[in-house]
């Protein structure tokens, strides 16, 4: 298993970063599509973790700072990429010169991201039908 990372345009990218957001959470999670897809896509940064050319995992950075529809394909799961689609997304953050990101875990990924330095804060809310808490990191 050789995974690369690399930075994604979503013009060039779109098919691959969708595909795995789609069986992640469409198909994973019950997550409307409508939901899942946005015009926003095109304005934000994206991460994209290949396995050869195989598209794996995703992340992606809105232009206020807040990480979001990070994805790992079920079977590419506990071996580590997830974390390094943080470190890049983050990296990428701290180079557009923010302090600070926050996002919204599902409440099974808050150990996740608190192992990334990310503490939670707020309520517990629902989106897409799922249980969220939002989080934050200084970077």
């Amino acid at each position: 298993m050789e995974i690369r990372y690399i930075v994604a345009d979503w013009s060039k990218h779109k098919e691959e970063l969708s595909s795995v957001r789609y069986e992640v959470f469409v198909l994973g999670q019950n997550v409307p599509l409508e939901l899942e897809m946005d015009e926003a896509d095109s304005r934000y940064n994206h991460i994209l973790a290949l396995d050869g050319e195989k598209p794996i995992g995703t992340a992606r950075l809105t232009t206020d700072g807040h990480i979001g529809r990070v994805a790992v394909l079920k079977e590419y799961r506990s071996r580590g990429i997830g974390r390094e689609l943080i470190l890049h997304i983050e990296e990428i953050a701290f180079e557009l010169g923010f302090d600070q990101v926050e996002l919204g875990a599902q409440l099974h990924a808050i150990p996740f991201y608190e192992k990334l330095g990310y503490e939670p804060f707020g309520e517990t809310y629902m989106d897409a039908g799922i249980e969220h808490r939002h989080m934050k990191k200084t970077l």
